[in-house]
């Protein structure tokens, strides 16, 4: 039975990865490009993240 269930769940990734190609070239083709200030705008907030982790840390010890 495990063996049956491994099988279908890679048929049903592979059914998924099918299903899902179209919509993948479509936002490829029609996505926003970048602007000017669009990393910065995405590292700030991760930064803010992982400076906040690391006072957690910090306090834990």
């Amino acid at each position: 039975m495990d063996l049956f269930l491994k099988i279908a769940a890679a048929a049903l990734l592979v059914l998924m990865l099918f299903y899902l190609w179209p919509v993948y070239k479509h936002w490829q083709e029609n996505s926003p490009k970048a602007q000017k200030g669009d990393w910065l705008a995405a590292i700030l907030p991760l930064g803010a993240v992982v400076l906040f982790v690391i006072m957690l840390i910090m306090a834990v010890r």
